[in-house]
C-alpha cells in the first residue's frame, strides 16, 4: 500500500532537497513494529535534517522527524499490540534512522512508549521532545532541592518549545516563572503561559561583567547556553541548579568556576536522545498530571506534510513560536 513521506536527497554534487514522495511498506527500514503515523512536530535538528543535513544524517535518502505518536499496525514484539497508542522521541531517530516524517514508520520497540491515559497523539506531539526534555528539566532540578518558595525560576528561550512548555508547567507546579526573549511580541503569549517577568535577551545575553552578581533565581532552564549561560551562573541563588538543554547562543562557555565554588551552582546537564525506558514512562506520566492541557492547546501551530520544507527553514532561523503540530495524514 503506497502513502506520502517527506524525502530527503543529496544530488551528484552535494546539494540536498526535499520533497513529498509516495513511497511503499517495502521502502521502510527495518524494525519490529510498523506505526500509523498520526502526528509528528519541528525541532531544531528537524530543521537541520530537511536542510543541509548538519552532519546528522548519515545516509540519503532519509526521511526526517525525531519525534512521532500515532497506532500500532503491527508488530513482532509482545509488548506492543495492533491498535496501540504510542509515543517516540530521540533514539536518533530521524537523524541515523527513518523518522516520523512519514505516513507510516518501522522502528525498533525499545524505542517506543505507550502513550499515557488521557494524553492524545495530537498532544503528545504537542509536547513532542521539546516538552519531553522540559519534563525531563523540571524533574532534575526537583531531584536537587528545587521548590517553589525557594523563589524564580528563569527560562530562556521562553518562547520557543522546550520554554513554552516548561514555563506552563512551572507556572502550574506553583513556581514563579521569568522568561527571557528577544521578542517583544511574544510578552502576552509568555504570560497567557504563567510568566510572571519579561527578561529582555539584551539585558542577559552579554559577557560577564563580574563573576558574582545579585542572587535572582533559584533555578534555570537554559536552552541558549554561550555568553547568557555564563552570564546567569553569577545570578543564582546559593545552591540553585541550571538545568543546560540547547545551546541556540554557542557550545562555548565562557564562565569562572566562582559561581560553583562559592554559591555551590549546579549545572545539570539534560539529555532526551538516550534516556532509558523508565525514566522515559515517569517523565510522560509527570506531563500527562503536570501540564495544563488548555495552555498545551494555546501553544499549537497546525501544519500539514507540505508545510515541512518552510518550517524547517523557519525554525533554524528563530522564528517559530510554541509548539508545530503536524499532522501526517494532511499531505
Amino acid at each position: 500500500m503506497a502513502f506520502k513521506a517527506l524525502v530527503v536527497d543529496k544530488d551528484d554534487e552535494g546539494k540536498t532537497s526535499a520533497a513529498i514522495k509516495t513511497i511503499s511498506e517495502a521502502d521502510l527500514p527495518e524494525g519490529n513494529v510498523t506505526v500509523a503515523v498520526e502526528y509528528s512536530t519541528v525541532n531544531y535538528k528537524d530543521g537541520l535534517c530537511i536542510g543541509p543535513g548538519g552532519g546528522l544524517v548519515r545516509n540519503y535518502p532519509h526521511v526526517p522527524g525525531i519525534d512521532l505518536a500515532g497506532t500500532v499496525e503491527s508488530s513482532d514484539d509482545d509488548r506492543y499490540a495492533p491498535g496501540d497508542k504510542v509515543v517516540l522521541t530521540g533514539w536518533r531517530v530521524g537523524e541515523a534512522y527513518w523518522g516520523g516524517y512519514s505516513q507510516k514508520a518501522r522502528v525498533n520497540a525499545d524505542w517506543l512508549v505507550h502513550l499515557p491515559e488521557g494524553l492524545t497523539t495530537k498532544q503528545a506531539m504537542a509536547v513532542g521532545t521539546a516538552g519531553f526534555t522540559s519534563m525531563l528539566s523540571v524533574m532534575a532540578l526537583e531531584a536537587h532541592g528545587l521548590k517553589p518558595d525557594n523563589g524564580p525560576v528563569l527560562i530562556t528561550g521562553a518562547a520557543g518549545g522546550v520554554g513554552s512548555v516548561a514555563t506552563a508547567i512551572l507556572a502550574n507546579l506553583g513556581y514563579e516563572v521569568a522568561g527571557v526573549t528577544g521578542r517583544p511580541e511574544t510578552a502576552d503569549y509568555l504570560k497567557s503561559l504563567g510568566v510572571t517577568q519579561i527578561v529582555p535577551r539584551d539585558e542577559i545575553n552579554e559577557a560577564i561583567k563580574k563573576p558574582l552578581e545579585k542572587e535572582m533565581w533559584a533555578g534555570c532552564i537554559d536552552a541558549v547556553g554561550g555568553e547568557m549561560l555564563a552570564r546567569l551562573l553569577g545570578q543564582m541563588k546559593y545552591g540553585g541548579s541550571v538545568a543546560s538543554v540547547g545551546l541556540a547562543g554557542g557550545a562555548a562557555l565562557p564562565a569562572t568556576v566562582i559561581p560553583f565554588l562559592l554559591r555551590g551552582v549546579n549545572i545539570l546537564g539534560i539529555d532526551s536522545v538516550m534516556q532509558p525506558y523508565e525514566k522515559r514512562v515517569e517523565a510522560w506520566h509527570r506531563i500527562a498530571k503536570d501540564l495544563p492541557m488548555e495552555k498545551l492547546e494555546d501553544m499549537i501551530v497546525p501544519a500539514g506534510l507540505s508545510d515541512l520544507p518552510q518550517l524547517g527553514k523557519d525554525i533554524l532561523k528563530g522564528q517559530i513560536k510554541g509548539r508545530v503540530v503536524v499532522d501526517i495524514q494532511q499531505g
